[in-house]
Formats: C-alpha cells, structure tokens, sequence
C-alpha cells in the first residue's frame, strides 16, 4: 500500500496546481518545499486565456481576474519619444472569454492556490526536501529530510515540478541540453511615477539598452525588466538597481520612488530529453527553461500540470491503463519544444547588439507592429499564439477524427455566448453536439455516464468551425479527443477500447 498517491516535489504555482487539480479528482497527494515560506516576489507575471479557461474548471478564473490587472496596450518608445501605441483592449474578442492580456504577480498567484488546496486540507510540507528516490516499478519509494528528520514514503507516482536544478531529474538522470544566453537582465518591482505608469505596458527600445515597464495592480506599482549590456554584467551577482544604466529609464521618463525587490539573472534556453522516467515525472521548469519572452513559462507549467493529473486520476482509479501516462510527454514535450525555438526568437531580438539590430528596433519595429495589428489576421494569430489557445495535441496517441477545421487535439472552440463552455467546468469525459444528437448516441452516454450537451446549431456555431450534427468528444481537461462527423456508439466504443479507458 502506497503512503499517498501522488508526491509532489515543489510548491510553485506548477506543483500547487498539480495537487488541487488532484486533490479536486479525489486522488490523495503530498505536497513539499524546501523552502520556509512562499515566494514574496512578483517573478511571473502573465496569466494568459488558455490557463484563464481552465483555471475555470476549479473555479479559479474570477478570483484571478478580480486581483489581477488587464492591460489594455502596449506602448513603444525610441529616444525619449512614445512612437506607437497598439490598443490590446479587445485583442482576442470572439475567440475566448477572456479576450485580455492579464497580469496577476506570481507570490499573489501562489497565496491564491495555497489558499485552496489549505481548504481541502492539503498543506504544503515547507522545509523539506527530496533527497533520493527509488523506482520499483509497483511504487517509489522516497526519501525525504524535513523538519522531523528522515522519512521514507512509498507514493505510487512522483512528480517533480522542482525547477530548473530539480532534484528530481537529477535522480532520475535525465538529460537537461540546451544552453545560456550572453545577456544579463535585471527585474525590479518598484513604485513610480511618470507618464508611462498610467496601467499600460511600455517597451523602450534604445539601440543601447532595453526596458519594460509592466503595469501592477495598485496606484505607481510597476515592475521593470531592462538589459544589463555594459562591463556590469561581468559582476551581475553583486548588482544593486543604483548600478544598472538608467538610460532607458529617463528615456520612458519614469521617476523610480521606491525598489521593493530587485535581481539580475541570466536567461537558459533548455528542454528534458524526457518527461517521464517510469514512475516519475518532470514538470514546469523541471521540464523546460526558455527565454521569459510572452510570459510563457508559468503558464506552460500550469498546462503541464493540468494535462498530467486527469491522466494520473483515471490510471490510478483503475478507469485506464499505465500506458496512458506515456501521452503526457508526447503532448507536452512537443509543445515545449516548439516553445523554446519561438521565445528564442523573441529574446534574439529584443537582446541583439549592432548597427542593423538597432535599426530594426528602433526604426522599421515602432512602424511596422502598429500598422500590422490593424488587420484582423495579424491580431488573431499574434493573440492565438501568446495566450496559448493555439496549443493542440493533433496526429498524438489521445487524438482522432475530423470535422471541418477541427481535429482531435484541438482545443474547443468557443462560442461568443460561451454557452459551450459552461460544461467543461465539470472535470469529465464529454460529448458535445452543435444540432441534434441520435438517441442511439444519447443511450451510450447515458450508459457509461458521459454528459451529452447539446447546443443549437446557429451562425455561432458555424463561424467556430463547428458542424452541424457532429460529435467532439471531449476529454477532463476540455480539449478535444476525437470529432466524428458521423457518430455512432461503435465509433465511441472503438475510441475507449483502443486506448483502454472507461469514461
């Protein structure tokens, strides 16, 4: 018998929503940190539209978008002078119910989740450490050093969202390749004044330094990311804010009152040969390290968590095979490769030195991003691709079928009166047709407890891509399993039997 279903190793915002999904799912975890307290400054920042609809499904979504603050620009400034302003207010309309660019500071974010998981009676275990493991093949046995002492734990499973120097892929000697960028960057959290602290974001792009001014809930708070490009980055670990150019800083005009928290910190570029070793898993940071271009990193570890813990949920119930835990690194490794590749490209160009870099940045860019978002297309595919709703897992073991522009992979489409996504709240295997289902259809979702929903087929549902009679199944974490055009119950019982999962 195992102590606990799942060890979670790290209580970051990955770790801590790998345990409340679980916790949610009612599989028993324990969750630990070596750290004393949780994190007291704001390191990431965004919370995008995809992390935003399935935070939905534990009823978290509100609360982050009530303490959070939506921004509503993004502002470019070159030499002292604000060249161009794109309107980011409605930037994804029609495509999600949270069309925003979202701020909500990590140490908030993690107080949030802790919050929760304490309501379920789930604390995190502070001051402890993993210090070794062992995989029998049945169970892991883990040692782990607290306050109490040494433990030994049996757990069924473990999962190490333990950063960038995981222990845990330490262990189970998995490979971390990639590298480390040259440039050096500062963040400071700050209160100030000026005309760029106005709740929008400011981007100074001087041909010898960089800056990002990131607005914070509450009046002057503001946090700023800037380059470190001179002799000063040789000595970057001792670096106080008083030291780092300010040139950019006068250039966005930003009086700078107050520093509450300020470091510099090298950018790593890196991807897990492997997610999964066994009974162990790796997650978040553990998993991939990338450039923070788009704000994608604690979202990507968030999608990690939640693609892990339905699978780990059904496996662990007996509703599915081990095999079905195998998907989680071929649906997420992809993706976190492709990632890397993008935000290296974003970093190469806000971080490149010389006369042509300069030019780009400060000449043709202020220009051209303005007058490309004014097409529709540009500013669908700029918004699809930060906030992740582009994410799918096509042509992968879980996905089949389909209909029109959708594929099994593919997250749902949402309708502009969201009335389809009021059932993928509810953490479950579901069928979903836009017109009228067979009744052949609905006696197999009522045999094998699948909720069928059915919705109107309407203009909405056309201009979603959606068609007309169609079955998309759908799996707990509301992304689609199979779209079938012509469904019928042997078509569904051949999906599960492939795969070896009871609904």
């Amino acid at each position: 018998m195992a102590d606990t279903d799942v060890l979670i190793v790290g209580a970051g915002p990955t770790g801590l929503v790998l345990a409340l999904w679980l916790a949610k799912l009612g599989v028993s975890v324990r969750i630990l940190d070596k750290t004393d307290k949780p994190g007291t400054t704001s390191r990431a920042l965004a919370v995008h539209a995809r992390t935003l609809e399935l935070y939905h499904q534990l009823d978290l979504a509100e609360t982050v978008i009530q303490n959070g603050h939506k921004v509503p620009a993004v502002n470019l400034w070159v030499k002292g002078n604000r060249e161009a302003r794109v309107d980011f207010s409605d930037v994804g309309e029609g495509m999600t119910p949270y069309p925003f660019l979202h701020i909500f500071p990590q140490d908030e974010h993690e107080k949030l989740l802790i919050a929760r998981l304490e309501a379920l009676a789930i604390k995190v275990e502070r001051r402890t450490e993993l210090t070794g493991f062992l995989d029998s093949g049945d169970f892991i046995t883990a040692t782990i050093h607290g306050p109490n002492g040494k433990e030994s734990l049996k757990c069924s499973y473990l999962a190490g969202c333990d950063g960038a120097r995981s222990k845990t892929r330490e262990i189970t000697g998995i490979g971390f390749p990639g590298g480390t960028y040259q440039q050096v960057f500062y963040v400071a959290d700050v209160e100030a004044s000026g005309p760029p602290v106005d709740g929008e974001l400011h981007v100074d792009l001087d041909e010898a330094d960089f800056l990002a001014l990131f607005p914070l809930k509450g009046q002057g708070r503001a946090r700023l990311i800037g380059t470190v490009r001179d002799e000063r980055a040789e000595h970057a670990e001792s670096l106080k804010f008083e030291d780092v150019s300010d040139r950019a800083i006068h250039n966005l005009k930003v009086k700078v009152d107050q520093v509450n928290w300020f470091s510099t910190y090298r950018v790593h570029h890196r991807v897990a040969n492997h997610f999964r070793k066994g009974r162990a898993f790796l997650l978040g940071d553990a998993a991939h390290i990338h450039s923070p271009a788009g704000g994608q990193g604690m979202n990507t570890g968030i999608g990690d968590a939640i693609n892990l813990a339905w699978k780990l949920c059904w496996v662990l119930s007996g509703r599915a095979p081990d095999v079905l835990l195998d998907s989680y690194e071929q649906e997420r490794i992809a993706f976190a490769r492709k990632l890397v590749a993008t935000t290296d490209r974003g970093f190469s160009f806000v971080s490149a030195e010389g006369p042509m870099a300069d030019f780009i940045r400060t000449k043709v860019f202020p220009v051209v991003l303005p007058a490309a978002a004014h097409f529709q297309a540009f500013r669908e595919f700029l918004f699809r691709t930060v906030s992740q709703i582009r994410i799918n897992y096509r042509n992968d073991a879980l996905s089949a079928g389909k209909v029109r522009a959708v594929e099994g992979g593919d997250r749902m489409p949402w309708l502009k009166d969201g009335a389809n996504y009021k059932p993928l709240a509810n953490m479950a295997w579901q069928a979903h047709v836009f017109g009228g289902a067979e009744p052949a259809i609905a006696r197999w979702c009522d045999q094998r407890g699948v909720p069928l929903n059915v919705f109107a087929w309407d203009v909405k549902a056309r201009a979603a891509g959606l068609q007309e009679n169609a079955l998309y199944l759908t799996r707990p974490d509301s992304y689609i399993a199979m779209a079938e055009p012509a469904p019928s119950p042997a078509v569904l019982d051949q999906y599960f039997a492939a795969r070896g999962i009871t609904p």
